[in-house]
């Protein structure tokens, strides 16, 4: 969860929405961890690959305790993520976003989002597509205190 200094929640409407199960698909940025990395590298990894912020441009704040998990709801199965998989299982963590939004690139190599914005973190909840809304609402909860 990426914050900025108002408070807000940076979120990016997916290019592939539409096979997400939204025409408007929006998400945190988030992703997968790479054999033998750790979580905490992970997620700065993935944040500079879907929204060029690097790591000197963040302060890390806070972790979840345990791993939040969904599933694919039974239309998606086999159709996203090349079949592969049923859900994820993820770590998440806070982020201070210590930028400019000019210095936020969502153009990159594997670009994932057609645009962004800062939300409200409830606002957010209803922006997302439902089968992830209960992870975000543990999200939003364990990290509401950074949101001030």
């Amino acid at each position: 969860m990426l914050i900025n200094p108002a408070g807000l929640v940076f979120v990016g409407q997916r290019l592939d929405g539409a096979a997400s199960g939204a025409a408007a698909a929006w998400q945190m940025p988030q992703g997968g961890i790479d054999e033998g990395e750790k979580p905490r590298d992970a997620a700065l990894r993935e944040l500079g690959e879907e929204t060029g912020v690097g790591p000197g441009l963040v302060e890390v704040l806070g972790k979840t305790p345990d791993w939040l998990t969904y599933d694919l709801p039974p239309e998606l199965l086999g159709k996203v993520w090349g079949g592969k998989y049923r859900g994820q299982k993820q770590k998440w963590f806070a982020m201070r976003y210590l930028g400019r939004d000019d210095q936020v690139q969502i153009v990159q190599p594997h670009q994932e989002f057609a645009r962004w914005q800062w939300m409200k973190a409830d606002e957010m909840l209803g922006a997302i597509v439902p089968f992830k809304r209960a992870v975000y609402e543990a999200v939003v909860a364990e990290f509401r205190g950074f949101l001030a």
